[in-house]
């Protein structure tokens, strides 16, 4: 195979496995009604006028299946770091006692659960579309290697081999997918 299309056919399945990590993380946000520390990844608290990722001002702890406990390093940081969890509106009440903060997570309904299933069936969806999109860029690239002398049929052969790519990067999202969606109707 051609040394071109082999760089496109590398830089397709590196591209690929950061929008297969971006889905993974994306769904782990998604809460599947147990505590879970990553469930307060994207809350960023006012660190003395630095917006600041709150896992980088505290440690956040999973006591139990339904509780999680944040205890910020310094003690004048627990009013902002509840007021960021109240703004980020994750469904959770912050409970403030002088010394850190509870988030008790309440037990998910069925309605709840379906809803959840809806937001990772979108969010697979959005994996699948950036796959499919790295699979036309990847095509349109080795295409465009007829100019330096690459072959129809070695063109072909790339092409083929994104497509095998393609279908096997989709594959992974689908077990994603299915484990997240499991995960959300086990009561």
């Amino acid at each position: 195979m051609n040394e071109l299309i082999k760089k496109q056919l590398t830089d397709a399945k590196l591209t690929m496995e950061k929008a297969i990590e971006y889905c993974d993380s994306e769904l782990t946000k998604i809460r599947a009604g147990k505590a879970m520390p990553s469930m307060l990844d994207g809350i960023v608290v006012d660190y003395y006028g630095t917006p600041t990722p709150l896992s980088q001002i505290g440690t956040v702890n999973t006591p139990d299946a339904r509780t999680l406990v944040v205890q910020p390093w310094e003690k004048n940081m627990l009013i902002p770091m509840e007021k960021a969890i109240r703004d980020a509106n994750i469904g959770l009440n912050p409970q403030n006692d002088g010394i850190l903060i509870r988030l008790n997570v309440p037990p998910l309904t069925e309605e709840r659960r379906r809803d959840l299933v809806k937001k990772v069936k979108e969010e697979a969806e959005r994996a699948r579309i950036a796959i499919r999109n790295i699979r036309k860029d990847a095509n349109e690239k080795i295409k465009r290697t007829k100019s330096e002398g690459v072959s129809d049929d070695e063109i072909k052969i790339g092409e083929s081999e994104v497509q095998k790519l393609t279908d096997a990067f989709i594959v992974n999202v689908d077990k994603l997918t299915e484990i997240k969606e499991k995960d959300i109707m086990t009561v």
